[in-house]
């Protein structure tokens, strides 16, 4: 789905037409579901927040700022809502539990969420480093890692000369690099 489709089926959604939604689900489900499993880990939890997502994106659509880049815009809501999903759980356990089965079940799952919380806290870390970022530079970066286009495909999407997202694209891992993220695999 290119640009000008997803702003359809955005303006399709704020005049309450299920069928833009619909679109925007069969195009991109598997990618916000990617995303968000990334993030939470848990099959079951990501299909939960996943078909939260997209009842969000119905009741948010006068949110989206057409031209900003669609799917990067999919990225953030759903990472966000992701990250929202670990802290609200972590939370919950520990409003949790009285009896000793219950205390150590709470004991492990505060171990796992040790891990959880180093990510969630390395998450909010990136997404700062990323909002030092150009948002022409954020956007790119957010086509290319998370959406995983070429920059041929972005070249496209963007209708901007390939060398110019190339440039954009390294400046904006040179400052990443500078704030201590992204190493290249």
């Amino acid at each position: 789905m290119n640009e000008e489709q997803f702003n359809s089926c955005i303006q399709a959604i704020l005049s309450k037409d299920k069928a833009g939604l619909r679109d925007i689900y069969d195009a991109y489900l598997k990618y916000v579901y990617q995303i968000i499993l990334g993030v939470v880990g848990r099959k079951e939890d990501a299909e939960d927040i996943t078909s939260e997502f997209f009842i969000k994106l119905w009741q948010n659509a006068d949110k989206y700022k057409p031209g900003s880049g669609h799917k990067g815009y999919l990225a953030t809501i759903a990472r966000n809502m992701a990250i929202d999903f670990l802290r609200k759980s972590r939370h919950e356990v520990l409003a949790s539990g009285d009896d000793d089965e219950e205390t150590e079940s709470y004991e492990n799952t505060l171990k796992s969420n040790d891990d959880t919380e180093n990510t969630v806290i390395e998450d909010i870390s990136l997404k700062e480093a990323l909002d030092r970022l150009k948002p022409k530079q954020r956007q790119i970066v957010d086509m290319k890692i998370l959406s995983e286009m070429t920059f041929q495909e972005i070249s496209e999407t963007l209708d901007m000369p390939m060398g110019t997202v190339t440039w954009h694209y390294r400046e904006a891992i040179n400052k990443l690099r500078r704030c201590g993220y992204y190493e290249e695999s």
